[in-house]
């Protein structure tokens, strides 16, 4: 199986560390399941048990924490979008996720060095003044260091730690060869979409190992945002940056983990907890490009109540038309319209048959929950948990290109609550997805719309001769095939076998008895204990046969 299929020797080496965490922490099971129990064996006999007592109190969602954070910068990824899948997992496990920290023990700068002048061409002191060796910040997937350029302008490095690529794309494979396991053995996990689940993420954490790709997303938001005078985004200086180095202006100010200190600095957190989701608000509603992970560690606080952004390695993609579905389930959800919630989410999803009945039910009912409510006391977190309970029960599931979406507006209601415990995004967002509602139905924009279905409605009838004509020919050719699947056939196969099986052992056994009886009757020939030989033989075959025959009846009878 899983074993099997990994034929580079390059992977062998992180299979067994993977394997050795997934046993510390219980998960020996899961290990077997994927056919890593080779990798099992070696790690069993070399592995040294630590913190027993104390991981033998922690439960599965814990422990699957633990497994997360200790397997590295993937898995941590990996770990904080699954925070945002309500829809897959049960609160527990998504609350277990949500504290997963990109956190990690800082790299000696005299590891950086090498790869650093690399990617600057030349020495630090050709480039800098000055560069402070102990870092600012330490993650999985790189460091930042603090250094002044030749200049006097005061600038950060990005710098990708070393040989972290060939650990991540290792474990990209081995998560696309267990994808396979998964849809092939788990038909029922189909529904959603894990392959494409893993092609998104693996799309997303490659473009985060992109330095410079990052910056676009950060040059690409400051142009969406040039208008607002309370955003800042630190510039980026592109002569030095490359795909393994991010070098960009240092914006000081009050870091936003640190709200403690905004009163001393004269800033209003109020102001900043609404300056902040409206730019996020039109990230997100209006332009389709957002920060994905707006947390409060990726935020400064500077005067005049304005907020700088930072790190946009993570960052979500919206279609002008998901966006248009976003904001109509909103409205529907704000203004009590359960039939249009419905229907979104049954587009949303590809599950064929579904009670519609009891899902509108359902879902009237939360609407009418959550709309007894005052805005100002929608938790939105939880909100979304009880909605997403909903679906797990019809399942249904959301597109793999929501979680980020869904990941942006939770944190951005934890970022809103720690600078304003009263403040309420949903509350703060309700004018403006009424804004948008009436700005789709303006005359231009359904004039827009219209135009742009009757275009693609052209192109649909003018490449339709074409299509039929391929179509036509490859059910010539046969190159259509027809596939019937028939629920538990295999089991129903495997009787029947079992059953043939018996019935001509016991043909075979009566023939064996009868051709004996006759061969007893002829005289001469060889003689075993004053009999014939081959009527020895015969009974011998033969009560072997009905022995044989009735070990199986009777093993059958016990299985069922």
């Amino acid at each position: 199986m899983f074993w099997g299929m990994i034929n580079a020797a390059r992977d062998l080496g992180r299979v067994q560390e993977i394997a050795g965490i997934l046993i510390r922490y219980g998960f020996g099971s899961v290990v077997q399941m994927l056919g890593m129990s080779q990798a099992l064996e070696r790690v069993g006999k070399t592995l040294h048990w630590q913190h027993a007592e104390e991981l033998a109190k922690l439960d599965t969602p814990q422990r699957l924490r633990r497994v997360l954070e200790e397997l590295g910068p993937t898995f941590i990824k990996m770990g904080q979008i699954m925070a945002t899948r309500v829809d897959l997992f049960p609160p527990a496990y998504i609350e277990e996720f949500g504290k997963l920290q990109d956190h990690a023990p800082p790299v000696d700068f005299a590891e950086l060095l090498p790869q650093l002048e690399q990617d600057l061409g030349s020495s630090i002191d050709d480039v800098f003044l000055n560069v402070d060796k102990t870092p600012l910040a330490a993650a999985s997937l790189a460091q930042v260091h603090r250094a002044v350029l030749k200049d006097g302008t005061e600038v950060i490095l990005k710098i990708r730690r070393p040989g972290v690529r060939r650990v991540i794309e290792a474990d990209l494979r081995l998560l696309n060869r267990l994808v396979e396991i998964i849809e092939s053995d788990e038909t029922e996990l189909q529904r959603y979409h894990p392959r494409e689940i893993v092609r998104q993420f693996s799309q997303s954490l490659r473009r985060e190992l992109d330095f410079a790709a990052e910056c676009r997303n950060a040059e690409r938001v400051a142009e969406s945002l040039k208008d607002n005078p309370h955003i800042v985004i630190p510039k980026v200086y592109w002569e030095w940056t490359g795909e393994r180095l991010n070098v960009q202006q240092y914006i000081s100010g009050v870091p936003g983990n640190r709200i403690d200190q905004l009163d001393e600095a004269g800033l209003s957190r109020k102001l900043l907890a609404e300056r902040g989701t409206e730019a996020m608000l039109k990230m997100i509603m209006e332009d389709g490009f957002f920060h994905a992970d707006p947390h409060p560690g990726n935020v400064i606080y500077l005067s005049g109540n304005r907020l700088a952004f930072l790190d946009f390695g993570m960052v979500g993609r919206l279609t002008e038309d998901r966006r248009d579905q976003v904001v109509s389930f909103l409205y529907g959800m704000v203004n009590q319209m359960p039939e249009r919630v419905v229907q979104i989410l049954e587009d949303w999803s590809d599950v064929i048959q579904t009670d519609e009945q009891q899902l509108s039910i359902e879902i009237e009912a939360f609407v009418d929950q959550y709309s007894s409510l005052a805005l100002k006391d929608v938790n939105l977190p939880t909100m979304m948990t009880d909605l997403m309970s909903i679906l797990r029960d019809h399942n249904l599931s959301l597109p793999p290109d929501l979680a980020l979406l869904i990941k942006a507006y939770i944190t951005l209601d934890g970022f809103g609550r720690h600078l304003d415990p009263d403040f309420q995004v949903l509350a703060f967002a309700t004018p403006y997805i009424q804004r948008l509602m009436v700005e789709r139905y303006r005359p231009d924009a359904i004039a827009k719309r219209g135009w742009r279905n009757i275009l693609s409605m052209a192109d649909m009838l003018a490449a339709f001769p074409k299509e039929m004509h391929h179509l036509l020919r490859a059910t010539r050719k046969g190159l259509i095939p027809v596939e019937i699947s028939v629920k538990r056939l295999d089991s129903h196969v495997d009787k029947i076998d079992r059953a043939v099986s018996r019935l001509t052992m016991g043909i075979v056994t009566a023939a064996l008895i009868i051709g004996t009886s006759i061969m007893m009757t002829v005289k001469g020939g060889p003689e075993i204990m004053g009999l014939p030989a081959f009527g020895f033989f015969g009974y011998i075959f033969a009560a072997l046969g009905g022995i044989w025959l009735l070990f199986s009846i009777w093993r059958s009878g016990r299985r069922h």
